[in-house]
């Protein structure tokens, strides 16, 4: 018995992707033991942060890099960065910014709820182009004096129609405005850990909690040295705007082994191993009764990983897809899976543990009266 256990709380096969309602990810054992030991000792919070901060830098081929309370605290911190600076009477005013440089560009055609974030530390929005898209000339148009940041909601799915990141970046520097590239999901691919700042950006912001399988509560900001310190200047400990947004000594050093775990992964037998497990879904699947099934590519988030694409014949198994999503929420074990299409699920192999797309199979057999032999690697 654990602690779920104890309390009554339902355990659940997430085959639906990192999402924050399910937790984000499993922490590996480095990770788990890197927290144990930063529990066990006070140490100053700035100073860790600076030296967690250089080292991950190191790791990453960046100039800075800074430990936040999640992604979406990031994208706080980082606008409190571009508005208020290391000034500490704007930092007081804070997220009152009347009279200051406050206005964000973003592109129309990709707003996302996380930008409230940029809302939350003061941010003026300022948004560029119709729901088809925008191009150079509107963002042009749109720098004014008043122009604070110009912020990328990156995934590479949906990012025609937005200026290419590294024109908005020749345009920026014309003006002295800072780029930031929210990317919280987008890893993998690894080396976006480095490649928004080395096409210019002045910070990316990623999920700790995500691909990088560190804390949940964790987020990595990567960039500028100038930037990253206002930043942190701008971040508890100090009792402003950054405050409720605390990263604790083991998350800090959680995140700092994460990253290090991911750099060091055998990252093609990762690709694999998801191959594998989508490739078992679908044959195992697809001559089912009521079912079909393909491999898809790629993941919700953009990211280059496939996922098991199953379509429900609804009238065939007289149930709605979503009426089949409930029912593999309900059953035992619990089974997460996302929406897809209009009478499809995804099965994503990213938050599967190893064997755990055969729970998902029987499940679906489960529910829609087919029975088989399950092994790995067959059907």
């Amino acid at each position: 018995m654990d602690v779920y256990d104890e309390l009554g709380v339902r355990k659940v096969v997430n085959g639906l992707a990192t999402v924050t309602f399910l937790g984000g990810s499993l922490m590996p054992a480095p990770v788990l033991e890197a927290m144990a030991d930063a529990a066990r000792h006070f140490v100053d919070i700035d100073e860790l942060q600076e030296k967690v901060g250089a080292r991950i830098a190191s790791w990453t081929r960046n100039e800075s890099a800074y430990i936040s309370c999640g992604a979406a605290a990031g994208l706080v911190l980082t606008t409190a960065a571009c508005i208020a600076g290391t000034d500490p009477e704007k930092r007081e005013r804070l997220p009152f910014t009347e009279g200051m440089r406050n206005e964000v560009i973003v592109h129309r055609c990709f707003r996302v709820g996380y930008d409230f974030a940029i809302r939350q530390a003061g941010g003026k929005l300022v948004e560029i182009g119709d729901e088809h898209g925008a191009g150079p000339q509107d963002l042009e148009r749109a720098l004014t004096e008043k122009t604070a940041a110009i912020f990328y909601f990156y995934n590479p799915s949906r990012m025609a129609g937005q200026v290419p990141l590294e024109t908005a970046v020749a345009i920026a520097r014309r003006s002295g405005v800072p780029v930031i590239v929210d990317a919280a999901a987008q890893i993998p691919p690894v080396d976006n850990l480095w490649r928004f700042t080395a096409l210019g950006a002045d910070a990316a912001v990623f999920s700790g909690g995500k691909g990088l399988r560190g804390p949940q509560s964790s987020g990595l900001i990567v960039g500028k040295r100038e930037l990253i310190k206002a930043c942190a200047f701008n971040a508890c400990p100090r009792a402003f705007i950054g405050r409720p947004m605390k990263a604790g000594k083991e998350e800090i050093v959680g995140l700092m082994a994460a990253v290090r775990w991911y750099l060091d992964l055998d990252h093609e037998a990762l690709t694999r191993s998801y191959e594998d497990r989508v490739r078992f879904v679908v044959e195992a699947l697809g001559k089912e009764r009521h079912l079909s099934a393909r491999r898809d590519f790629p993941s919700e988030a953009g990211q280059p990983m496939p996922r098991a694409l199953v379509e429900l014949d609804e009238k065939g198994a007289a149930m709605t897809r979503d009426r089949f999503l409930e029912l593999l929420r309900e059953g035992e074990p619990s089974v997460a899976l996302a929406a897809g299409g209009t009478s499809g699920v995804y099965v994503n192999p990213q938050t599967l543990e190893p064997g755990e797309e055969l729970t998902i199979v029987r499940r679906i057999r489960e529910i829609l009266g087919g029975a088989g032999t399950l092994r790995p690697g067959g059907v």
